[in-house]
């Protein structure tokens, strides 16, 4: 696997969540704070995010902008980030983007989100 290029500003991450099973809503509900801590917290640029599901099986895709490449690392210190990303990890998985049956097909099509961008 290539390393990806160190980038001197922001960095487009799309970032993968499957929820365990019945913890579809309950990820959704923190989903929809994670930008805006991210944000809050200097770590998120105000570009737009997208919260995505898939009709396939219920994972949830989002798509952000990080400030700096080095700001994901950064946000591990950030207690706000770092409790939900706790909270997000006793409800769900984090495949990669191909384990997505929607990964396989041209012009995979998902369910938009909304109400997750601040």
């Amino acid at each position: 696997m290539p390393t990806p290029p160190k980038p001197t500003a922001g960095q487009v991450v799309i970032a993968v969540y499957r929820p365990k099973p019945s913890k579809g809503p309950e990820l959704e509900t923190i989903l929809r704070r994670h930008v805006a801590t991210l944000r809050a917290a200097g770590l998120a640029t105000s570009r737009p995010a997208m919260l995505l599901r898939s009709f396939v099986d219920g994972t949830y895709l989002e798509i952000f902008e990080w400030v700096s490449g080095e700001a994901a690392g950064r946000a591990h210190d950030v207690p706000a980030v770092a409790e939900l990303w706790g909270a997000m990890a006793q409800i769900a998985d984090f495949p990669p983007i191909s384990d997505l049956s929607e990964a396989r097909v041209r012009f995979a099509h998902f369910a938009p989100v909304d109400g997750v961008t601040a």
